[in-house]
């Protein structure tokens, strides 16, 4: 009978998992890095699945592949708390409120594009994803930059992708390399 129960046990945590994904992709608007606040508030605030620390890593790791942010950080966190399993049901999670709203737009296309009321709220959500993004490149600054030259690689990676047209995938491999040559700069410095 014990089995059972551990079986069970899965299954909610499964269930759980879907269901915290599946909130996060139902109420955030904008995508990508609007969805980090309700990301941070789900699963380090509400379920304690993960810490500041860890979900920073995951964030990186999540951008440095191809892919959309919120779905690649469902799958790594998804994995670590449930394997296979547990990456796939989190990613059904983030994933299926998008189709199913993009499926009954596309469905009343013509309607929802010619309302002035429906273009006047898009306006809005627009104009509080601006908001959302900023709050949550504010978090990931002040957590993330604990030291003189992460504030430069961050100051020359925000210049590069503002001002030049050099791809992000560039912008971070350079990222990685500087950090990389700072290392071990300085741990041949500490070492003489």
């Amino acid at each position: 009978m014990q089995h059972g129960n551990e079986q069970a046990s899965a299954t909610v945590k499964l269930r759980e998992l879907f269901a915290a994904w599946f909130k996060i992709g139902l109420f955030t608007f904008g995508g990508g890095y609007a969805m980090l606040p309700l990301i941070e508030r789900e699963v380090i605030d509400k379920k304690g699945w993960t810490d500041k620390e860890e979900i920073l890593s995951i964030y990186a790791l999540a951008q440095s592949v191809p892919g959309v942010i919120a779905v690649n950080t469902s799958i790594i966190l998804g994995n670590r708390l449930g394997g296979f399993k547990g990456a796939a049901v989190a990613a059904a999670g983030v994933i299926t409120p998008s189709l199913l709203v993009i499926m009954a737009i596309a469905s009343y296309f013509d309607v929802i594009m010619g309302s002035v009321q429906v273009l006047q709220a898009f306006s809005g959500i627009r104009a509080a994803v601006v908001g959302l993004v900023a709050a949550a490149a504010v978090r990931i600054a002040l957590a993330s930059l604990k030291d003189k030259p992460a504030y430069v690689i961050a100051m020359a990676a925000f210049l590069l992708s503002a001002f030049t047209d050099l791809h992000a995938i560039a912008i971070i491999l350079g990222g990685a390399l500087v950090g990389l040559l700072v290392y071990f700069w300085g741990a041949k410095w500490r070492a003489k």
